[in-house]
């Protein structure tokens, strides 16, 4: 499908009806998703195979989206940034209508939302995906100039490429930090894998060189299998500090390359990955969807905002607990998501939710490591299926690990496939 010209877009998107039934039962209507990552793309995906009388606008302001997952293998300089790299032709092609600008705000009374360059645009639902903002006030010191020294890279892209130049600039016998925050926070393994695949790189590539984690938490999500892996791959050069050792960090100086701790330690080293605490993207929180966590609560049965019914937010940007925030998470809540807002429109019964995670972590280029579990929905709150949480097993042999990183590999194929269709 030809791209639309803007003008030609908002021209057409002026003419539009609210929700109606159409000829043969058809459903009609506009729906806006803003944040074309795993769930939004997903979600308009969903949304225009399902319903082709529906007008689904994606609003993403990156021509290509570049994915957090896998964005460890680049930062180790095993993939170049194009391996994560996904295209929107794919979603054009299905009827998606792409609006490659971003969203600034949200008129939740007037169901419109308000575009970078002023215009607003008008909405029967709104789908809300926008991912995740930097909490550049949590760490004193660190802010948006500092991350351009001391890179946290949880947002992919720019901040990969910058990490990845800065170890592979680094003179051997460096040290390499990394700042790992308190949860909630983006893909909780993934601290823990980018340690591994940059211990990886050292022992290949700077052999004198050590990793030093420094951690909000005295625990984090596969520990028992990182910190296995660790001994087993990289004895004596990853260190992990966790909070009662004077792991959280909490002060920054960029141009000195150090960082202090809550307790007074201070750490200087060659390359700093500090990833701070975070919160739902900019737009979420001017809307008023946010409450005093940073993240928006939504019903779990649909994944409506609690503040506004004709808002569904998915993805990182919710409070989905005990839900990581991981790409098939956020794939998952854009499935059950759509599938109740079809059933709403067509008249027909809502099922039960049902949802699910599956997280892969590579220890090494070939050798991984996984979590999954299922959840649903019991008196209104969002739980674990009892029985159904399942860890790679420890002391696990050479075959299942390598075995684990094909699966890894075939994973992260088929998640983004489902989202965006082809890569860039």
């Amino acid at each position: 499908m030809a791209r639309l010209s803007r003008r030609a877009l908002l021209a057409g998107l002026a003419l539009l009806p609210w929700w109606a039934r159409a000829g043969q039962g058809r459903v009609t209507g506009r729906v806006l998703v803003v944040g074309g990552g795993f769930a939004g793309a997903t979600a308009a995906r969903l949304l225009r195979q399902a319903e082709p009388g529906l007008d689904v606008v994606l609003i993403e302001p990156k021509v290509h989206y570049h994915t957090c997952p896998m964005s460890n293998r680049v930062i180790a300089g095993l993939d170049p940034l194009a391996r994560i790299a996904w295209s929107y032709r794919d979603l054009e092609g299905q009827g998606v209508r792409l609006l490659h600008q971003a969203a600034r705000d949200i008129d939740t009374a007037g169901r419109r939302v308000q575009l970078d360059d002023g215009l607003w645009l008008d909405y029967d639902h709104l789908i809300l995906a926008p991912g995740i903002d930097m909490r550049f006030d949590a760490i004193e010191g660190y802010d948006a100039a500092a991350a351009k020294r001391l890179p946290h890279a949880w947002q992919a892209g720019v901040q990969t490429e910058l990490l990845r130049r800065q170890l592979q600039a680094m003179t051997d016998g460096g040290l390499v930090l990394i700042g790992v925050p308190d949860n909630p926070y983006r893909c909780p393994p993934g601290p823990y894998e980018r340690a591994s695949l940059i211990a990886d790189y050292l022992k290949r590539h700077k052999p004198r060189s050590k990793l030093l984690i420094l951690d909000a938490k005295d625990s984090f999500s596969k520990q028992a299998l990182f910190q296995q892996g660790w001994q087993r791959h990289y004895p004596g050069l990853v260190e992990w500090v966790g909070h009662a050792g004077d792991g959280r960090v909490v002060r920054a100086d960029a141009q000195r390359r150090e960082l202090e701790c809550e307790f007074g330690n201070r750490h200087r080293a060659a390359v700093i990955n500090l990833i701070p605490p975070q919160r739902a993207a900019a737009i979420a929180v001017r809307a008023g969807l946010t409450d005093a966590s940073g993240w928006v609560p939504v019903d779990p049965q649909r994944f409506r905002a609690r503040t506004a019914e004709h808002i569904t937010v998915l993805g990182d940007a919710s409070i989905a607990a005990p839900m990581p925030k991981s790409a098939f998470s956020a794939q998952a809540q854009a499935r059950l998501a759509v599938a109740h807002l079809l059933a709403e429109l067509r008249g027909e019964p809502l099922q039960p939710p049902v949802l699910s995670n599956t997280c892969y972590s590579l220890l090494t280029p070939d050798d991984a490591v996984s979590i999954s579990a299922r959840y649903r929905v019991e008196q209104g709150l969002l739980g674990e299926v009892p029985g159904t949480l399942q860890l790679s097993p420890l002391d696990g042999d050479d075959a299942l690990r390598r075995h684990e990183a094909q699966v890894a590999a075939a994973w992260y194929l088929g998640i983004c496939t489902a989202a965006w269709g082809a890569p860039a």
